[in-house]
């Protein structure tokens, strides 16, 4: 094409345009991307960002900072006993599943809730810290407006659907910095890799943690009108980034999402001056609409049962078919940064690195032998459940947001940690576990005469043992109840 000399481009433009088209990342239409440095606010990409979304159990992200805040200004401390509500035991999957009056510390009911994204811890902490749900919310909003988060409201503390509970990717990198910034000796809550109740191990649902280099934060949610999200930090050489993903197509799609946002991020420097700025996340303007609904795409009539982090290989595959954009990246900034061992799919498909789960517990604050009984009298309790259903209870600690965030919405339940964690914990305080060690009991007592004079006595009982016997069933009956 010929241009006038005066309106001819230069050759260092039109390869600036050239190298923002490869590097601009394909983005699927129902997707809201954002990636942001920590300390500054500098925008490195934004896709949708202020798009309004429903956020899930994001949501718990505020009430982990409502409560800790709450526990730095000395209202409440880590050690504080909060007490299982019916409100909070009626929550829907995923939970703990404790019954109501069971006591938790505000530190163990945290880790429960950020790792597991246990729906009835949230709310132990709403109604514990704001007195109620209401209270709560109340709460949680008037700290979003402190933080500059415009477009977020807050209905309850878990994120299960409700109108009005709507957030943005701007809103949630705002609140990710301010954990950051405001709430650093906390900061640990949001990076635990894995806890353990008893002998049930449940590891955290952000699948960067200990997978991806650097990982350190924060939390996922899905329902199914959001779609799969996810908020999610690494540092590299001092340099620390925050990722938001909105509205992926699974679990593990978030994740290789928020893997290649920060690839990019930390590769960015040396393109710098290709970008436009974006200035900071504060000042990204808000998209006034409503939020997409995603039901039918996530848990329409089409899927036989709702998505899941266990997608399997199609998922990968898709993910590599939308970085196209990545190889370029590759090529042109080759040089600039150290090049990574693997794809984020193969990453990410591998096993999390190696930890010590964290054991929480109900009751006060132990240590010592005292948690170690604690442990043992929470396995003990575990136990009759995971003895019937214990196929369930071995993928519990596997099965995504589809449990983990916990949608109020029945198909969404049915691929949930419904079954696997609801129910065993059920059993957890239930009086079924005395009643199952007293046959237990029972039967050595049995056993006792089981000497030579017993020996006499049952060829002396067998006469008689036709009229009684209608009488011992009825007496074998009574512990089997």
């Amino acid at each position: 094409m010929y241009f006038p000399r005066p309106l001819r481009p230069s050759l260092k433009w039109i390869l600036a345009v050239a190298m923002l088209a490869i590097a601009t990342p394909q983005v699927a239409q129902a997707e809201a991307l954002l990636v942001v440095e920590a300390d500054t606010g500098k925008v490195l990409q934004a896709d949708n960002a202020t798009m309004p979304w429903y956020p899930a159990s994001l949501s718990k992200l505020m009430t982990a900072y409502v409560t800790l805040k709450a526990v730095k200004d000395g209202r409440v401390s880590l050690d504080t006993l909060l007490t299982v509500s019916p409100t909070a035991s009626s929550q829907s999957p995923s939970k703990m599943g404790l019954r109501p009056g069971t006591q938790v510390t505000v530190d163990n009911a945290l880790k429960m809730m950020l790792v597991k994204s246990a729906n009835d811890m949230a709310v132990v902490l709403a109604e514990g810290i704001g007195g109620s749900i209401d209270g709560f919310a109340g709460e949680m909003n008037q700290t979003a407006q402190k933080l500059g988060m415009t477009q977020t409201s807050y209905v309850n503390p878990n994120g299960l659907p409700a109108d009005g509970q709507i957030t943005s990717a701007r809103d949630l990198a705002i609140l990710a910095r301010a954990i950051i910034r405001d709430l650093p000796e906390y900061e640990y809550f949001v990076h635990i890799p894995s806890i353990r109740f008893g002998r049930r191990i449940t590891q955290n649902f952000n699948k960067l943690i200990g997978r991806y280099p650097g990982a350190d934060g924060f939390k996922t949610g899905f329902i199914c009108a959001s779609g799969y999200n996810l908020v999610a930090s690494a540092t590299r050489d001092g340099k620390r980034l925050i990722a938001v993903v909105l509205g992926a197509s699974s679990g593990r799609m978030r994740a290789i999402r928020a893997a290649q946002l920060l690839d990019r991020g930390f590769a960015n420097n040396g393109l710098a001056w290709l970008r436009p700025s974006l200035g900071t996340v504060d000042n990204l303007v808000p998209i006034d609409t409503t939020p997409p609904n995603l039901r039918e795409e996530m848990c329409g009539a089409k899927h036989k049962r709702p998505a899941s982090d266990e997608d399997g290989e199609d998922t990968v595959a898709s993910a590599g078919a939308g970085t196209n954009g990545d190889s370029g990246v590759s090529f042109f900034a080759s040089g600039l940064q150290a090049a990574m061992p693997t794809k984020p799919a193969d990453l990410l498909a591998q096993p999390a690195a190696a930890s010590e789960p964290v054991v929480v517990y109900t009751g006060p604050t132990k240590t010592g032998a005292a948690l170690i009984a604690a442990v043992e009298a929470d396995t003990e309790k575990l136990q009759p459940a995971k003895r019937a259903k214990g196929k369930h209870t071995r993928v519990a600690g596997k099965k995504s947001d589809a449990a983990d965030d916990a949608k109020g919405d029945a198909k969404s339940a049915s691929k949930s940690d419904n079954k696997p964690v609801a129910k065993p914990v059920r059993h957890a305080n239930a009086k079924p576990d005395a009643a199952t060690a007293k046959p237990a009991a029972d039967k050595p007592a049995a056993a006792k005469p089981a000497g030579k004079p017993a020996a006499t006595a049952k060829p002396a009982a067998k006469p008689k043992a036709e009229k009684p016997k209608a009488e011992k069933p009825k007496a074998d009956a009574k512990p089997a109840g």
